[in-house]
């Protein structure tokens, strides 16, 4: 289960209310990458693949997560924000078990 903080379901569907092409879903996935070895993406989806876990997070859009990332983020809690010194997006994920210093990449 993902789970998402009133502040980023409020980005979320900003977001996703200033695009001018359709969108099926938000998709969260893990790809390789960063200092420690694993980082976050996120980005707006026209289409859902077939296997594409999918999740209703209370936004104007879908969560979607492929599979081979879903392992990765069960339990993960996505925040955003915003303030005089960070805009962003911020994970809280319970498999991480370590991170790089400036917080952008992650290993499990």
């Amino acid at each position: 289960m993902i789970n998402l903080t009133p502040a980023a379901s409020k980005a979320i569907n900003r977001f996703i209310k200033a695009t001018e092409t359709p969108v099926a879903g938000l998709r969260i996935f893990v790809s390789g990458g960063g200092c420690a070895g694993l980082q976050y993406g996120l980005r707006l989806e026209q289409d859902k693949s077939e296997d594409d876990l999918e999740f209703d997070v209370g936004t104007s859009a879908k969560l979607l997560v492929d599979p081979m990332s879903s392992s990765l983020l069960d339990g993960l809690t996505v925040d955003f924000v915003d303030s005089l010194t960070q805009t962003g997006f911020r994970f809280n994920n319970p498999n991480v078990s370590g991170a790089c210093s400036c917080g952008q990449s992650f290993k499990a």
